[in-house]
C-alpha cells in the first residue's frame, strides 16, 4: 500500500505538502505549529478532505479506504487518550474498537502481551513517552483491516525519539505503512535514521 499527498493544503493550517508513505517503511515528516500535525495526520489517514491537492491510496482517491486502513494514532485533539485515564481503561477501550471482548481480564492479558502490565494503572498523562507510543500503536494494529498507522505529534510527550523511533520502524519492518508527523527538534535528534 502507498499512500500519497500530492500539494495536499487546508486552509491556512496546511500549506500545500507533498509526501508519501508505504507498507514496510517509517517515513517521518517534520510539521510544526499547533494545528499542523494534527491537520497533516486527519489528511494522510482520510478523516479530513483537503481544500486542495489530493490524498491517494494506491493512486486512487478514496478516503473510505484510508479510513479503514489508516489508524490515526495520539492524534491531539481528535485521538489522544485523556491524560486522567488509567491505561488499563484505554487498552479496554481499544479492544471494543478492534471487535474484540474489553474486559477486564482482557485488558489485563493484552497488556501482557505488550510487555505493559507494571502500567496498568498509570494515567496517560504519566506513561513514559516510549511506552505509551508503544501501546498506542499496537492497540491500533488490532483494529480489523489497519495496514498503516499515521502516529502525530509523539516527541510532543517528551523522552527520547530514539525510543519510540525504534518502535515504529519494527512495526515498518512487519510490513505496515508508517508516518510519524514531528516536530523540528526531534527531526533533528534523528537525522542519521533520517537518511535511512
Amino acid at each position: 500500500m502507498r499512500v500519497e499527498l500530492a500539494g495536499a493544503a487546508k486552509g491556512h493550517a496546511l500549506p500545500p505538502t507533498t509526501l508519501a508513505f508505504a507498507s514496510g517503511e517509517l517515513t517521518l515528516v517534520e510539521a510544526e505549529t499547533s494545528e499542523r500535525p494534527t491537520v497533516l495526520g486527519l489528511l494522510g489517514s482520510g478523516r479530513m478532505r483537503p481544500d486542495r491537492g489530493e490524498v491517494r491510496i494506491d493512486g486512487e482517491a478514496d478516503a473510505r479506504r484510508l479510513r479503514r486502513e489508516i489508524a490515526l494514532v495520539d492524534a491531539p485533539r481528535v485521538s489522544e487518550p485523556p491524560p486522567g485515564v488509567t491505561l488499563a481503561s484505554v487498552v479496554a477501550e481499544e479492544l471494543m474498537f478492534a471487535g474484540r471482548f474489553p474486559s477486564r481480564r482482557a485488558a489485563a492479558r493484552t497488556l501482557e502481551q505488550l510487555g505493559a502490565s507494571a502500567d496498568a494503572r498509570t494515567r496517560m498523562g504519566d506513561l513514559a513517552p516510549a511506552t505509551r507510543i508503544r501501546v498506542l500503536t499496537e492497540l491500533a494494529l488490532l483494529r480489523p483491516g489497519v495496514t498503516g498507522l499515521v502516529v502525530v505529534a509523539p516527541d510532543r510527550h517528551g523522552g527520547e525519539p530514539s525510543a519510540w523511533r525504534a518502535h515504529l520502524a519494527a512495526v515498518a519492518e512487519r510490513g505496515v505503512a508508517v508516518l510519524a508527523i514531528i516536530g523540528r527538534p526531534a527531526l533533528a535528534a534523528l537525522e542519521p535514521w533520517s537518511a535511512e
